[in-house]
């Protein structure tokens, strides 16, 4: 079921662009480099393709929405994967898996089409 807005949808994306970039040092675990990194190139490239996104606040809007999404989903599971992917499991887990998961649950709520600012969905 899609019921979140892409507007909200939004406003979480920068949101946890912004909290995964400082989730090294929020967390602790900025002196784990393979950690650090991969939040810190998730988090640049999210916020990369939110500015590229055809949405409200996209600023280039060269990216369809569905897209976007699926990036979400894919990325989130990569970065959920991370900490095993790259060997960090047994000293930083907890963070990479819940904003990958959030980031999967989030490509599964959201709506496919942005709104128009009558209310209505964008034409296809």
């Amino acid at each position: 079921m899609r019921f979140l807005p892409t507007s909200v949808h939004g406003v979480i994306d920068y949101l946890w662009g912004l909290a995964l970039l400082a989730s090294p040092w929020i967390f602790d675990f900025a002196d784990v480099p393979a950690a650090k990194w991969v939040a810190l190139v998730f988090g640049v490239g999210a916020i990369l393709y939110y500015v590229l996104t055809a949405y409200e606040l996209g600023l280039l809007k060269i990216l369809p929405m569905p897209m976007h999404l699926i990036l979400d989903g894919i990325g989130g599971i990569v970065l959920a994967a991370s900490p095993f992917l790259f060997g960090f499991a047994d000293q930083v887990l907890w963070p990479h898996l819940l904003f990958g998961l959030f980031s999967v649950v989030a490509c599964f709520v959201t709506r496919l089409e942005p709104m128009l600012s009558t209310g209505h969905r964008e034409p296809a």
